[in-house]
């Protein structure tokens, strides 16, 4: 992919919105600006905040002189890199189970390893403190939301909804699916960073208890 492919449209005086045509090609855009940063081949950014299909690029001097530069990047696939990967142990106990498993066509045990087969990617975060929009799941696992939401989810709650896996970093209101739960601190202001998951890192979910068997 290059940079004509990505739409810029200046926000204000200083922030540049560069729109992907999917969350893919927005998430090697995003890789690719984390690259450049550290490798100081980006003009100044104060802060870089990736969503959907886009990836906002706040704190620029010149948004125009940007937009010009990132038209002429060539933009690796994100296979190409490598990335850190967090594990979270797992119990697939969740409430929303039995459902998930009847809408994928499966028998609930199944659900685990299904869903812990898959490497997932963090897209960008959201809703909450240290809420990871999870992708990688097949279109074919893609699950509606709730039709009533709950009131209160627990936090830890692993749940699906649409293309995106998540998990509640603290107890909220939600609607997503819950097919499970664990015990890692998905955000911890003592940590640095205090989100445990960020956007372009790697997480695989391992089955703990009865569904490791």
């Amino acid at each position: 992919m290059t940079g004509r492919g990505v739409r810029a449209l200046p926000v204000g005086e200083h922030a540049l919105l560069l729109e992907c045509a999917d969350g893919e090609a927005s998430a090697a855009l995003h890789a690719e600006v984390m690259r450049r940063r550290a490798a100081g081949e980006l003009p100044a950014v104060r802060e870089v905040v990736p969503a959907a299909r886009t990836v906002l690029l706040d704190g620029v001097a010149d948004p125009a002189a940007l937009a010009a530069l990132v038209a002429e990047w060539e933009i690796p696939p994100l296979g190409a890199r490598d990335a850190p990967v967090v594990e979270l142990p797992v119990r697939y106990d969740g409430a929303d189970l039995a459902e998930v498993a009847e809408l994928w066509g499966v028998r609930p045990r199944e659900v685990a390893g299904i869903h812990s087969r898959v490497e997932f990617r963090v897209a960008f975060c959201g809703f909450a403190p240290g809420f990871g929009y999870l992708t990688g799941l097949p279109s074919r696992y893609e699950v509606p939301r709730r039709a009533t939401p709950r009131t209160s989810v627990p936090a830890g709650a692993v749940g699906l909804a649409g293309p995106y896996t998540g998990v509640y970093p603290r107890a909220s209101p939600g609607g997503w699916q819950l097919i499970g739960r664990t015990d890692a601190a998905l955000w911890d202001p003592g940590r640095d960073p205090a989100a445990l998951l960020t956007p372009g890192v790697r997480v695989r979910f391992r089955p703990v208890g009865e569904a490791a068997g």
